[in-house]
């Protein structure tokens, strides 16, 4: 079973990670880990902290040699932004942020003992253990990736450019899709016995918590609710050499909470970004009076990083049903157990 935790905040020393329950015998590259951080802090519409930051991990437990042992492998990110003791108190709250319910919520009288850990910076630690997880899943063929689909509305990206340009320069936030699809996932992952075994009851949960994501679909999702059934369910064909397979994946690879050997493919919808260069209405918390929200350091446009911090989070979901499925505390044991199944599952 994978578990992890993270912590840290935005202008705090360091982001903190602890996984566990990885198999050891597995190899991570370090460098590998980098590329993946690079990639979040890349797409058009990212703030001026990207110039600040260039984010490398520090591996600090769990590998020897480049290989895991079986212990829990404990991460850092360290911030170069690392400010959070002087930075000013804040008490306007900004609509579609953690700002106000959170204050109120654990009783402070300044918002950035709140905003510092709902900060998007988190995810950056999970796109690294995200990384550790798509290590272990390409032991095993399984590949995954993303794309986003649009961008306030629009579908091509010279629009998608465009639209971000206009918005930065009138203080504007734009939202969008993104498509993340996990390919060559084993039939049997998951399961229908209770509701949180259901793996696609993990992975909408697991999506829902990315910060700004207020919409997850698998397969076709919402537009199957507009169609008939024999428009929506994937016909079954069968051949000797590859077993049951399916003609369409409108199912997005799961059935009844259970992978059914087609692609994993869920979509993520990501509201506009809560902070505005021209702010919202909003109240004071301590005077009570009406004033513009909050206006701090921002992205006009995340949803290219968000693509990616959803693979990290779909990587460790997979992983995690991979571990329970196939268990073993090594690698070659898992192996070893996989294997076993997939022969098992041809002569079906």
């Amino acid at each position: 079973m994978l578990r992890y935790l993270t912590a840290g905040e935005s202008h705090g020393k360091c982001l903190i990670g602890i996984l566990e329950g990885m198999p050891s015998g597995l190899k991570v590259d370090k460098g590998t880990i980098n590329l993946e951080l690079k990639r979040r802090q890349a797409g058009f519409g990212r703030g001026p902290r990207m110039a600040i930051e260039s984010d490398t991990v520090a591996i600090l437990s769990g590998l020897r040699k480049g290989i895991t042992m079986g212990s829990p492998i404990a991460l850092s990110i360290e911030n170069k932004d690392a400010s959070i003791d002087t930075l000013p108190v804040v008490t306007r709250p900004r609509p579609g942020h953690a700002d106000l319910a959170g204050v109120i919520k654990y009783d402070r009288d300044d918002i950035r003992d709140i905003l510092e850990r709902a900060s998007a910076r988190e995810t950056a630690m999970r796109v690294t253990i995200g990384a550790i997880c798509k290590a272990l899943l390409d032991e095993f063929g399984i590949r995954i990736g993303s794309h986003v689909v649009e961008i306030g509305g629009a579908a091509d990206q010279k629009t998608m450019i465009k639209k971000a340009g206009k918005c930065a320069k009138i203080g504007e936030t734009l939202g969008g899709i993104c498509e993340i699809t996990a390919a060559a996932v084993p039939i049997g992952l998951g399961s229908h016995v209770h509701y949180d075994r259901r793996l696609d009851t993990r992975i909408a949960g697991a999506m829902m918590s990315i910060q700004a994501i207020k919409g997850v679909e698998i397969g076709l999702g919402f537009a199957a609710a507009r169609l008939t059934g024999s428009k929506v369910h994937d016909e079954i064909i069968f051949d000797r050499k590859n077993g049951f397979s399916r003609k369409t994946n409108n199912a997005g690879g799961l059935e009844g909470g259970i992978t059914n050997g087609e692609p994993v493919v869920v979509r993520i919808a990501m509201k506009p970004i809560a902070t505005l260069g021209k702010p919202l209405a909003s109240v004071d918390i301590r005077t009570k009076q009406k004033i513009r929200a909050q206006v701090e350091r921002h992205d006009v446009c995340a949803v290219h990083a968000a693509s990616v911090v959803a693979e990290g989070v779909l990587a460790f979901e997979i992983a995690s049903a991979m571990t329970e499925k196939f268990g073993g505390d090594s690698m070659k044991e898992m192996k070893r157990n996989f294997d076993g199944y997939i022969k098992q599952v041809k002569v079906f």
